[in-house]
């Protein structure tokens, strides 16, 4: 029992170091607060990927009653050590994001064209913010030939699990 309880201790021991560093380089001030814009990068930076509704929800968790558009870290952590323990909001596995491609490209090419995915990630589902939208061409498109081969951005998309 007493082993248990040790492991436990370590576990969060080591979340809360990840989520202080990970707060610490947007603490801009170092006075343990950083910018609610901040947040998002903050907890994608943890291995989390909520979808925009799940980070508002979030970010309501640890907001000030009257928001001053600054978080601070004492609300932050216990709120993410808890969502980094119950594992809340894991990336999807390569398989699952290879076969979601897969679906995409219907004349299985083996890549979808810049084009494509600009119309499958703006019209389908919860669309992509510009900014969301920039990044990801600049992530997974070929700049020389203008398309994403999918089986490689999926292999370097998959987030390493802790």
């Amino acid at each position: 029992m007493a082993e248990e309880k040790d492991a436990a201790d370590s576990l969060v021991s080591d979340l809360q170091k990840r989520i202080t560093e990970a707060f610490e380089v947007f603490d801009h001030e170092s006075n343990k607060t950083v910018d609610v814009r901040e947040i998002g990068t903050i907890i994608r930076s943890l291995g989390c990927c909520p979808t925009e509704g799940e980070l508002h929800d979030m970010l309501a968790e640890v907001e000030e009653e009257e928001p001053t558009g600054y978080i601070r870290f004492e609300k932050f952590s216990p709120m993410m050590t808890k969502v980094l323990l119950e594992r809340r909001y894991r990336p999807i596995s390569e398989d699952i994001l290879l076969r979601a491609f897969e679906v995409l490209d219907e004349k299985k090419k083996g890549f979808l064209t810049k084009d494509e995915l600009v119309k499958y990630m703006t019209e389908e589902g919860e669309p992509f913010t510009q900014e969301e939208m920039e990044e990801m061409i600049s992530a997974s498109v070929d700049p020389d030939k203008n398309i994403v081969p999918y089986k490689e951005y999926a292999a370097m998309m998959v987030v390493e699990d802790y």
